[in-house]
């Protein structure tokens, strides 16, 4: 009974202090809501790429394509997200909720400008964009729009995440989830309305989805600004923190630059990984684009899993307390494995009829299912190393990640994607093993430097 008590507690948000008491308690109350926020949003992909599947392979092509451009911006907006939660974490650790708001303050407006300048970027640039990725004219023309609407929007994407990253560092992680809720289920609702033109809605094919999924997560940070102003127990956001702190916007940017880059490395090696995939042509474009998807569907409840542990790191080191901190992030790896590592072999027993319900077109099939099952087969080291990673973040070593994931992602990864794809007989699948010998090798290195113990001493 007490652990259902914990579930029900953490689902209505908790008042525990994660700097003392149970450490399972503590991970389990941080958990449960992080994994069902990652749920959520892992939602946005699947549905659209659910309902963009009936449009053809061509309009697949199109979200893929969009999207691997877009994971630049969900680097943007993960990296200041997460120095942003090291920092708030640190502040609460400390028992400075005053010092919290004002660091919060100075992230989003940072992230302001940011969305305003990546915004107007993307919008123009959206055709190039297109060509650069080995868009054919047919894509191009079928795309467009769709591109530049959820590019030319990226600001709500950057928003979203960074506003959550406060919510997470406060400890208040079950606001983050229902905010993801409001998004979610306007997403839902939309999607369908506008693709399709039910009702009195435009028929506005794959452009439908990317205004159906603005109009969510533009509504979700409405919302997440109301949330931050009405205040928590443990943050408010108020007219006096209103201004610049340049000693404080210092520090943030500091960290959160090489937390950036951290994640532009990785998220950049995935645009890498669809121009290899683009020379074998639309079909293996759309296949790459639905299997991707599902394991994205997967892969962020884990990263639920994960920024429980750079909370928990980041309020334990503001406490004086590293042990626990070092504790928190051994127990949350193994939980995080034994979770990725079974929907893992749930993918590679029913691949096929998972992807059936995405598309049946004999030539995406056998690229999609391939692609779902090579994947899976290194979910569990991806498990515990992104835990490794996120431990890092939490206290503020956004560095070391940063050489983790360029030696993985771009030393091994891409060089050998590309040799496996062209020059190999495993062709298009040679991109999906090199996926997992890379991440084989970050959970390595990750273990290694870990162990050192030097993020311990991190100071922000």
């Amino acid at each position: 009974m007490s652990f259902w008590r914990s579930v029900l507690e953490a689902l209505r948000g908790s008042h525990q202090d994660y700097t003392a008491g149970s450490l399972n308690r503590s991970i389990l109350l941080l958990a449960i809501p992080m994994v069902l926020e990652m749920v959520l949003e892992s939602l946005f992909a699947v549905v659209d790429v659910f309902w963009v599947s009936r449009l053809g392979a061509n309009a697949i092509a199109t979200v893929g394509l969009a999207e691997s451009v877009l994971t630049l911006v969900f680097a943007v907006g993960i990296g200041l997200g997460m120095a942003t939660t090291a920092m708030v974490a640190r502040r609460i650790g400390e028992k400075d909720s005053e010092g919290a708001a004002v660091a919060g303050v100075q992230a989003i407006i940072l992230g302001v400008f940011i969305s305003l300048a990546l915004g107007l970027l993307f919008f123009f640039l959206a055709p190039r964009l297109l060509g650069w990725m080995g868009a054919s004219p047919a894509i191009v023309a079928t795309g467009l729009n769709y591109t530049r609407i959820s590019l030319g929007g990226c600001g709500v994407v950057v928003l979203l995440f960074l506003n959550n990253a406060i919510f997470r560092g406060a400890g208040d992680a079950a606001i983050a989830m229902r905010l993801l809720w409001v998004s979610n289920i306007l997403n839902l609702i939309l999607d369908p309305c506008f693709i399709f033109g039910l009702g009195p809605f435009p028929r506005l094919g794959v452009t439908g989805a990317a205004l159906a999924t603005f109009t969510g997560r533009g509504i979700g940070v409405l919302y997440q600004f109301y949330r931050l102003a009405k205040g928590t127990e443990r943050l408010q956001l108020l007219a006096r923190h209103l201004r610049l702190e340049w000693t404080v916007m210092l520090r943030l940017l500091r960290v959160s630059l090489s937390a950036i880059f951290q994640f532009l490395i990785g998220q950049a090696s995935w645009i890498g990984l669809v121009r290899i995939v683009s020379l074998f042509g639309a079909p293996a474009l759309a296949g790459y684009t639905i299997g991707i998807r599902i394991v994205i569907f997967a892969i962020l409840p884990s990263w639920g899993l994960s920024n429980a542990a750079a909370t928990l790191v980041g309020q334990s080191l503001g406490a004086g307390l590293p042990e626990r901190a070092r504790s928190a992030v051994y127990r949350t790896g193994l939980w995080n494995m034994a979770f990725l590592g079974s929907v893992g072999l749930v993918f590679i027993a029913f691949a096929p009829w998972i992807i059936h319900l995405f598309t049946r077109d004999p030539a995406v099939v056998p690229v999609a299912v391939n692609c779902l099952r090579i994947l899976s087969c290194g979910n569990i080291a991806f498990a515990y190393g992104m835990v490794m990673l996120q431990a890092f973040n939490g206290a503020g070593d956004t560095l070391t990640p940063t050489y983790v994931n360029l030696f993985a992602f771009w030393i091994v990864e891409i060089p050998l994607g590309w040799w496996l794809a062209l020059h190999t007989s495993l062709r298009v699948n040679g991109v999906f093993v090199s996926v997992v010998v890379a991440q084989s090798t970050l959970v390595l290195l990750s273990l290694v430097l870990f162990r050192r113990g030097r993020w311990a001493q991190q100071r922000i």
